[in-house]
């Protein structure tokens, strides 16, 4: 496997932030764990799935990167047993040939992939890029702050001050990315929202995807409602163009 090394060196974050990294490849571990504490980070490896993911459960990261090709539990299963209990964001490591792993992942809950080979800066751009979305939902979330900007469309409530959803007084377990996404649709119902534009509203500037994860996210969030309410279709797709959200449906 290889790992490109870029001369160039980003800014430092503080150590606070934690960072645990499961791959059973010893030399992706050695060499992504050198770079990320170079840079501040706090790391956390393992090359055991089954431990990693224990690890994760007793002692939550701020960040965890995970492979998706693991013997004995691959990442695909144990971001599922993750999020069961955690909604700590998680970054994917992929082969170019996993494509339909990377939108498993997606689906299941993961923040961002990356594709091997892959530059350390790249991973480090992109780890910061999910840190500071995570800080600051903390932040908002430890401010307590209610400016009654709740956001209601029928049976479906959203807090942004707190990053928190409702369908029908149920609460939902979105992710960060997840959350923006549908804020974006929610607050102009009606409107129709290229992916473009989601894309925009759920990562940020720094952070590469194409447009297929936005349908990945829009499945999910799907799946979550219809969990609860089966006749749930107010997320309507406009092929060709994007989604919009629908207070009433006909």
């Amino acid at each position: 496997m290889i790992i490109f090394i870029s001369k160039f060196t980003l800014g430092r974050l503080d150590v606070t932030n934690r960072i645990t990294l499961i791959d059973d490849d010893l030399n992706i571990l050695r060499s992504v764990s050198i770079a990320l504490e170079s840079e501040g980070f706090s790391v956390r490896q393992h090359s055991d799935p089954q431990i990693g993911l224990q690890d994760l459960l007793d002692n939550p990261p701020d960040l965890a990167i995970l492979d998706i090709k693991m013997p004995r539990l691959d990442g695909i299963e144990l971001l599922r047993r993750l999020r069961r209990q955690n909604l700590i964001p998680v970054i994917f490591l992929t082969s170019k040939d996993q494509e339909n792993d990377e939108l498993t992942g997606l689906r299941e809950g993961a923040d961002d992939y990356i594709t091997k080979p892959f530059s350390l800066d790249l991973l480090i751009q992109r780890s910061r890029a999910v840190l500071r979305r995570s800080k600051s939902i903390s932040n908002k979330v430890s401010k307590g702050t209610d400016d009654g900007s709740l956001i209601i469309r029928g049976n479906l409530t959203l807090d942004p001050a707190r990053y928190l959803c409702k369908l029908s007084d149920n609460p939902v377990s979105v992710t960060v990315t997840e959350f923006l996404l549908l804020e974006a649709l929610v607050r102009h119902p009606g409107h129709v929202k290229s992916r473009d534009q989601l894309l925009d509203a759920g990562y940020n500037h720094d952070t590469f995807v194409d447009d297929r994860t936005i349908d990945s996210h829009i499945k999910r969030i799907r799946k979550k409602f219809r969990a609860i309410d089966p006749s749930f279709a107010q997320i309507e797709t406009l092929y060709g163009v994007g989604y919009r959200f629908v207070e009433d449906q006909a």
